[in-house]
């Protein structure tokens, strides 16, 4: 047999099962091919044969902590989202380019205003419990995260829609106050997954119409799934028997559960730790840059962050190029203290670079007559790095003659007690499909993730007419000015925005980076395979 039969023959091994990759690799050196060679060729085969049944993908993943819950509505960690879009499904997706993706709804159309929106809804799929999905269940669900009640963290996105009708068993109506040229995108958001009855009855059941089925969910600790076999999709979606995540905040024990095999993928890859992670001979680093961001956040209306002069202070203090080049080593680039970059369409050019300037936050700062150390919260799962980045910015500050101390907070609960709710804190954000989402989740002042406390309603109306806009240049100006007053008048400190690094062993297969959110943007589990 000829050396590239043979090497065809150990593939198609691979592929059935009957060879573990690690053999492969092992006959594929004896026959006198490199490692990365053989590696390359023995993915290319198996992504050519398509997904395989099978298995348990395991995850290993910052971010999960003993207060989460089922309920799509509270969902704030990473661990909820990859979970939830395991099990749930909104009506759209975006995909990897940008581009609305049907799920749950198959077919979008709007009148010429962009002012009424209607929802085709896919027929024959059903629920966990049996029942199947009715445009009653998505109504009932978009009513419930745009209730006042709910603390939704969709409801800032929620409250520019007027009514939302059944027309028909199938088919779904939705106003709007006024035109929303980006409504199908913002209903894509990971909070929306339709429930039975829009999960008003038992919001925390865990029950949608997603690929795989609930059978273990101890916050914090772990959470398991099984295939579910009526999905409508298995396809695309659903690959491996059972999915499980171990909540793993530690970065050092993270890596060493990929490292041993204990888990197939890893989130939160530190950037201090990727060439180590690198030479792991079964890991591969997965990155991708894109729309997320590390913020330190202040509340625009509690002492003494309320002073604007403060505010200007800490901004200026900051220096977000040592921050770039010490933190993220490389994989992110630096941020202008307002939450777009060059991702988004109609990305707000021209804007000038905020800079490192101790002389001028010592201005600032003298200005506004504070006195006294400043409490600055963080955590090892506000982000990776965080930590180490509040301490690089506690001496970026001193030089200011700005007193920052540094308070750290236990990573269980810093979510629900500490970010939100205490004034100067740090903090991470994916990112969203659009800007009117990323503002209308955050910044406007009804939102109830405005987690700056950034009131001004001037910047509302603009949110508004922007929405509805459907010159691009208008809107191009509108976006800018947001931009300014968040960058001039907010508390927001954006230093960078961060790619996602990421970690999967070679038994993983299918994975397809995602600018838009970690883990494939939450679909990891549900998208990739297992080989032998």
């Amino acid at each position: 047999m000829s050396k590239s039969n043979e090497l065809q023959f150990l593939s198609e091994q691979v592929i059935k099962g009957r060879l573990s990759r690690r053999d492969f690799l092992g006959r594929a050196t004896a026959l006198g091919l490199t490692l990365p060679f053989a590696g390359s060729m023995l993915s290319g085969a198996v992504m050519a044969a398509g997904p395989q049944k099978g298995g348990i993908l395991k995850a290993g993943m910052q971010g999960g902590e003993s207060t989460d819950s089922l309920d799509p509505a509270s969902w704030t960690s990473q661990v909820q989202h990859s979970f939830g879009q395991s099990w749930g499904e909104a009506l759209t997706n975006v995909s990897p380019d940008g581009q609305l993706v049907p799920r749950l709804a198959e077919e979008v159309g709007s009148s010429p205003d962009a002012k009424q929106w209607t929802f085709k809804i896919r027929r024959g799929v059903l629920f966990h419990n049996g029942k199947e999905l009715e445009a009653s269940d998505v109504v009932a669900t978009l009513e419930r995260h745009s209730d006042e009640d709910s603390k939704s963290g969709a409801l800032g996105i929620m409250r520019g829609i007027e009514s939302i009708k059944a027309t028909g068993k199938y088919e779904v109506v939705i106003n709007t106050t006024e035109p929303n040229a980006d409504l199908p995108f913002l209903l894509s958001d990971y909070h929306l997954m339709i429930q039975p009855n829009g999960g008003k009855d038992a919001p925390d059941a865990g029950i949608g119409t997603g690929p795989y089925k609930v059978t273990e969910f101890e916050p914090g600790v772990r959470h398991r799934a099984v295939r579910f076999g009526e999905y409508w999709n298995l396809d695309e979606f659903g690959h491996a028997d059972e999915i499980e995540i171990t909540v793993i905040n530690d970065s050092t024990a993270r890596t060493s559960a990929l490292q041993s095999r204990q888990i197939h993928i890893a989130n939160r890859i530190e950037p201090r730790i990727v060439q180590m992670v690198e030479r792991i001979p079964h890991v591969t680093v997965q990155s991708v840059s894109g729309r997320a961001h590390y913020v330190f956040l202040m509340h625009c209306d509690t002492a003494p962050f309320d002073n604007k002069d403060l505010r200007l202070a800490l901004k200026y203090a900051m220096d977000r190029e040592d921050m770039v080049n010490r933190i993220l080593r490389g994989y992110g680039t630096v941020g202008n203290d307002f939450p777009i970059n060059s991702a988004y369409p109609l990305f707000p050019e021209g804007i000038p670079q905020r800079e490192y300037d101790p002389d001028r936050a010592k201005y600032h700062y003298d200005r506004s007559g504070h006195d006294g150390p400043i409490v600055l919260r963080t955590s090892d799962v506000a982000f990776p790095g965080a930590v180490d980045a509040a301490q690089l910015y506690r001496e970026s500050c001193a030089k200011a003659g700005i007193n920052i101390e540094v308070r750290r907070e236990p990573g269980d609960g810093y979510w629900s007690e500490v970010w939100n709710n205490q004034p100067f804190c740090t903090s991470y954000w994916s990112g969203r499909p659009t800007q009117d989402q990323m503002y209308s989740t955050a910044y406007i002042s009804t939102a109830d993730w405005n987690d700056t406390n950034f009131y001004r309603d001037d910047f509302d109306r603009l949110a508004r007419q922007a929405r509805g806009e459907l010159d691009e240049a208008k809107r191009s100006d509108m976006y800018r000015q947001m931009a300014l007053m968040v960058r001039d008048d907010g508390g927001l400190i954006l230093p960078m925005f961060n790619d996602y690094i990421e970690a999967t062993t070679d038994q993983v297969v299918g994975w397809d980076p995602h600018p838009m959110g970690e883990m494939m943007s939450g679909f990891a589990l549900s998208r990739c395979w297992l080989t032998a």
